[in-house]
């Protein structure tokens, strides 16, 4: 992925995205670790979320709360770039996952008694 910047030329589809979340929670529930994949996937699990919240109060209130969904639309619509709403979703990304990593050791060497 590192040679399809902007403008991109290859898009993974359903089937590939499908497979990889698939392999992702197959290893979390072997490896016991379903949680940590809620804090690896922090980003996945903030969109997902603004789609609900998005839908749930348009439908009790008729109003919006973001201006479209899924969130990097509404990042989108608020005057944002493609490759501004891409960097900046690598980054908090890359801070979910390293927090990720960060609670996986601190547990890790609790329970190895360090």
């Amino acid at each position: 992925m590192w040679w399809n910047t902007s403008p991109a030329r290859i898009f993974m589809g359903d089937t590939g995205s499908l497979a990889l979340g698939g392999l992702l929670s197959g290893l979390a529930i072997v490896t016991r670790t379903e949680l940590l994949l809620v804090v690896l996937g922090g980003l996945f699990v903030a969109v997902t979320l603004s789609v609900v919240i998005q839908v749930a109060f348009f439908r009790a209130t008729r109003r919006r709360v973001f201006r479209m969904a899924p969130l990097h639309h509404h990042f989108e619509l608020a005057g944002w770039t493609e490759n501004t709403v891409i960097v900046r979703f690598w980054l908090v990304t890359a801070m979910a996952v390293a927090f990720g990593i960060g609670l996986f050791y601190a547990d890790w060497l609790n329970f190895v008694g360090l």
